[in-house]
């Protein structure tokens, strides 16, 4: 990642901060425990894929309740940085609905999510 790239992630993530709704979610033992089991890697995969297919449509299937609460730490992380629905892209990342998302786009909701994953990790040590 560059160092604007590294910025613009961090801002974020300090504004996310800031929502009670947002800091409150965290990776628990399980969700800890499959990251350890299946590595950063596989679950940037993870990731992507889910970003691609659940989010990155115009019009996703069933947007607004379309991410689980629980089991991935992908999940939680998309609650967590406002990237689990397209009308909260919208409001936390001025990512307009009704179009389908860019690569850029994604590759940015992608290093958002690994990025807070890695933070609660390294909390969690």
């Amino acid at each position: 990642m560059n160092e604007k790239a590294k910025l613009i992630i961090d801002k974020k993530l300090d504004d996310l901060s800031h929502s009670k709704f947002r800091s409150g979610f965290h990776l628990r033992k399980k969700e800890l425990a499959y990251l350890d089991d299946k590595g950063y890697e596989v679950i940037k995969e993870h990731a992507k894929d889910f970003i691609k297919n659940k989010l990155a449509p115009a019009n996703p299937l069933n947007d607004g309740a379309q991410t689980p609460m629980k089991n991935h730490p992908v999940f939680i992380a998309q609650h967590a940085t406002a990237t689990c629905c397209r009308g909260c892209l919208e409001k936390w990342h001025h990512i307009p609905k009704g179009r389908v998302l860019t690569s850029n786009e994604q590759n940015y909701i992608v290093a958002l999510i690994m990025e807070w994953i890695k933070r609660e990790k390294e909390k969690s040590c």
